[in-house]
């Protein structure tokens, strides 16, 4: 069986900084029913993600995500919080991070932008649509994008 992923080895490395059960639920269909091997690590709130991504407490073993789904409304630490300390951070800030949330809010858009999203994404309200978008994501990120390869010493 030939690989038709060169540059793609190892599983994919996703992130999921979700607190909506229903979402991450459908986040994780979509992504079982890519074809793009992955990881999805799955974090509640602006804290948790953080702590995963540093490495802290119960999250000392995380792998580095080689990408980010991360939604803005969120508690404790929300989105905005997360994006700004990640992109502030020489160590984290390559990683790339895509917004998902359900605001459609202009404001947010450029708030996400602005603190360096590297994409932003509206979640539809459809469940099946939602997945489609997933799905899209994954194949534009994991197919088409070349990602920024890890540091070895992190």
């Amino acid at each position: 069986m030939s690989d038709s992923r060169p540059f793609r080895p190892e599983p994919a490395q996703i992130l999921l900084v979700e607190d909506n059960p229903g979402d991450v639920r459908l986040t994780e269909e979509a992504f079982k029913q890519g074809r793009i091997e992955n990881d999805l690590h799955v974090v509640s709130d602006g804290d948790e993600a953080l702590d995963f991504l540093y490495r802290r407490g119960e999250y000392a073993d995380a792998t580095r995500p080689d990408l980010i789904l991360l939604d803005l409304n969120l508690p404790r630490k929300d989105g905005e919080d997360v994006l700004e300390e990640l992109k502030a951070d020489p160590e984290l800030r390559s990683i790339p991070v895509i917004v998902l949330t359900s605001s459609r809010a202009e404001e947010d858009v450029v708030r996400s932008y602005e603190l360096h999203a590297n994409a932003y994404l509206t979640k539809p309200v459809d469940p099946d649509e939602f997945i489609e978008t997933v799905r899209a994501f994954e194949k534009f990120w994991f197919s088409v994008v070349r990602l920024p390869p890890e540091d070895e010493h992190t």
